[in-house]
């Protein structure tokens, strides 16, 4: 477990931890304080046979070493009255990994959150849309979290590209051979070195395959990642000071490809989610639930087919120069 957060759900405080892989489990054991009836407890409940059977359903669908024999074994004598389960039996005898009974700090019995919701409505359906409004509510405030820290990367990125401008205006402009009323056409050319070495396009061809955006006043940064965006505002000041030192364009645009590169894989590394290209305001929402395979291929769908044919172009006119 690696995130921990709480909900309170009529008056009761449960705690839920989302694992590597951004699964969030719910806190049965907190579920379950202040309950009355010694009947509403977890052992209980697993001793329903409806219980026993959503239980080895769901791990059927998302557990790839559940063990089925073991589970059937259990179904046969599941809801006698003579039959007992705990959650580390439970575990133990069919590998199951909806349920986890932790000890120590924040110890108690954890389940998925589809589980959860299932225990919810044993307890009472009142109490289930309660965790269920609750844990949404949470959802947003973690979606608003995310948008706001894109602003906020966004932003960087706006102040960094003056200090990018900056260097051009004062090291590349007076070196320019253009004419006088071409000259801010260098500011395009080190905008576009910036785009390739990150995005793989120059802001041309990323408005030819978006004309609806485009036509919008949007542009590519509007829909990069968080983590493109911190990415782009340090190659914004890398660039300018190589610009300042006196280096090639192809130069740096290998240091400013390499650097992108390097970048973005150790910071997916850290959070993935943050890799996934913003289409909407609601982006990371829709990627709460998806598979890390699922996220790699949203971080995939809107780069460019043409990116190689760009990127070889742009590498034959640097070489002619």
């Amino acid at each position: 477990m690696v995130k921990q957060a709480k909900i309170s759900v009529n008056d009761v405080e449960v705690a839920i931890y989302s694992n590597d892989s951004n699964e969030d489990f719910i806190c049965l054991t907190d579920m379950v304080k202040g309950m009355e009836g010694e009947s509403i407890n977890i052992e209980n409940w697993l001793r329903n046979k409806n219980t026993i059977e959503f239980l080895g359903v769901w791990e059927q669908l998302n557990n790839k070493d559940f063990n089925s024999l073991e589970f059937e074994g259990i179904m046969k004598v599941a809801g006698l009255n003579r039959f007992h389960l705990s959650v580390k039996q439970w575990v133990t005898k069919t590998n199951a990994i909806g349920l986890i009974s932790k000890t120590g700090r924040y110890g108690g019995t954890y389940a998925h959150k589809d589980i959860a919701f299932e225990f919810g409505a044993w307890i009472s359906p009142v109490f289930k849309l309660y965790l269920i409004k609750e844990y949404q509510r949470l959802k947003l405030v973690e979606n608003d979290t995310y948008n706001l820290e894109w602003d906020v990367k966004r932003v960087l990125s706006k102040v960094n590209y003056h200090i990018h401008t900056d260097a051009v205006m004062k090291h590349i402009i007076p070196q320019s051979t253009l004419p006088e009323s071409k000259k801010g056409i260098e500011y395009a050319k080190e905008a576009d070195l910036l785009n390739l070495a990150l995005f793989g396009c120059t802001a041309k061809e990323w408005k030819e395959a978006n004309k609806g955006h485009a036509s919008n006043g949007l542009n590519m940064r509007d829909f990069a990642s968080i983590n493109e965006l911190t990415v782009m505002s340090n190659l914004e000041s890398l660039n300018a000071e190589m610009i300042k030192l006196g280096g090639t364009k192809q130069g740096r645009y290998k240091v400013l490809k390499n650097t992108a590169k390097d970048q973005l894989e150790q910071l997916k590394k850290i959070d993935l989610i943050k890799a996934v290209r913003k289409q909407s305001d609601r982006t990371y929402i829709d990627a709460q639930d998806k598979t890390g395979e699922e996220l790699e291929e949203l971080t995939k769908k809107s780069i460019l087919d043409k990116n190689k044919q760009a990127l070889s172009e742009f590498n034959k006119n640097l070489k002619k120069r």
